[in-house]
């Protein structure tokens, strides 16, 4: 008799969430704080209620497909446009932006790594902005080609300043803590289990409730997150698009200083305002920041031999310049029931096309550890010793556990800090000192070519 899981830990931060949602990935959604700001079939009347000002903000070209467009209309207090300009700031020097193979702070990695969680100073107050560091990426955030892999660690919240990433969407995953992320379209509360995503060009700031907060932050380039194809699945399974949640309209009117600092071909500048920059009294779009629940999750990997490939627990993609190859998929491993039998139920040996990096929100060691695509990989000796003796019952794979998968198709080169911080690791290779067992039954192996009329092993 198989058990039931223990979801005591799952959805705490629900219950400590202070805001409300529209929920439907993908949707075109309209919020307005104020009854009636929004103009009535038209988008830019010559005169906005109550003197607002309306602006657009594109995610795509004008002229892609109407299925893959995305824009909003903002009706805001200030426009953006009306800022001080543009001057350079105090620069983050563990943000890299430019993975060339030329540029010597990057490095191509042959072996499977590992870095322990990455935990803020104490003696240093580092908001999200400086708080950000970088572990890798592939191409670059000025050919719009690309992703980079960031952890950050944070324990001071971003006080009067916030930041527009123009270089490309980050999708935020915790590991410890909690983070109140307010948008121009509304405010979004996350915590570990959860996950967001602000799309690029749009201002948001990152306080931290629970004092201190830490976890990877995963960017794309020149393109945008969505759901995979289900494909024979049919109409349901993975994330349900009702479960992913936006923010609805909410404004600040405090006539105060304000910084906004843009990150812009991962160069940061900056510019002042007199006003605050989350404005917006009434939106109306589907270019408009989520979050998601990760135990909303439909598990499907249930099978009766063998194992389903490790997509089936893919969330979100963002697709590739090259048809059916995708830049990046991300996705989350839990608990779910194993009733197969015959089979080898650990993770197969692989090599895959795609780099994996993987990190443990909830259960196993902690921290992350990955691998560039094509090398080798698979479960350490002790683990496949015990798995080709445990009786095959139906059990819970993963119990309790919340592993995410992040597979950039293209290699991850590692930065400078990446391969010199002190959470760095490099697993022994004894981890993986398998033996040639076949060897000992070369006798058995002989009478049985005997037998079969073939030519024995000398």
């Amino acid at each position: 008799m198989v058990g039931a899981f223990d979801t005591s830990g799952y959805n705490q931060e629900r219950k400590t969430d202070p805001y409300i949602y529209q929920v439907g990935f993908g949707n075109t959604f309209a919020s307005q704080a104020i009854p009636g700001v929004l103009p009535e079939g038209q988008n830019n009347p010559q005169n906005c209620k109550y003197d607002l000002y309306a602006e657009q903000l594109n995610g795509t070209p004008f002229t892609v497909p109407r299925a893959s467009n995305q824009r909003t209309w903002l009706y805001r207090i200030l426009p953006s446009v009306a800022h001080g300009g543009m001057v350079d700031t105090k620069q983050n020097p563990l943000l890299i932006s430019d993975f060339s193979p030329l540029n010597p702070n990057v490095h191509i990695n042959p072996h499977q790594v590992a870095w322990k969680s990455f935990k803020a100073s104490a003696s240093e107050k580092l908001d999200f902005i400086y708080g950000l560091r970088t572990i890798g990426g592939n191409g670059s955030a000025v050919s719009k080609d690309g992703m980079a892999f960031h952890v950050y660690a944070v324990n001071q919240s971003m006080e009067k300043t916030a930041f527009a990433n123009v270089d490309g969407d980050l999708l935020f995953v915790p590991e410890e803590g909690r983070l109140d992320i307010q948008t121009e379209l509304g405010s979004l509360m996350i915590g570990p289990g959860e996950i967001a995503v602000v799309q690029a060009g749009i201002k948001f700031k990152v306080a931290v409730p629970d004092g201190a907060s830490q976890g990877a932050v995963y960017e794309v380039y020149g393109t945008h997150f969505t759901l995979p194809d289900l494909g024979p699945l049919g109409a349901n399974g993975l994330a349900n698009v009702r479960d992913f949640e936006h923010p609805v309209a909410g404004f600040d009117v405090e006539p105060s200083k304000w910084k906004v600092v843009y990150k812009i071909g991962g160069k940061l500048f900056e510019t002042k305002r007199d006003h605050s920059p989350f404005d917006v009294v009434g939106w109306h779009g589907n270019y408009v920041p989520y979050k998601y629940d990760l135990s909303k999750f439909i598990i499907v990997q249930s099978a009766n031999i063998d194992h389903l490939d490790p997509s089936v627990f893919c969330i979100l993609v963002a697709k590739s310049k090259f048809p059916n190859i995708n830049l990046m998929e991300f996705c989350a491993l839990q608990q779910h029931y194993v009733t197969t039998r015959n089979t080898f139920r650990l993770p197969y040996y692989h090599r895959n096309a795609s780099s994996e990096y993987i990190a443990f929100i909830r259960g196993g060691p902690g921290g992350y550890t990955g691998y560039t695509g094509l090398v080798p990989h698979g479960p350490p000796v002790k683990a496949w010793e015990a798995a080709v003796k445990e009786e095959l019952d139906s059990t819970i794979a993963n119990e309790g556990a919340l592993i995410t998968v992040m597979e950039p198709y293209q290699m991850l080169l590692l930065t400078d800090y990446a391969v010199s911080c002190t959470e760095y690791q490099l697993p022994p290779v004894s981890t993986w000192a398998y033996q040639p067992n076949f060897l000992k039954r070369i006798p058995e192996v002989n009478a049985d070519l005997k037998a079969a009329g073939r030519p024995m092993i000398q």
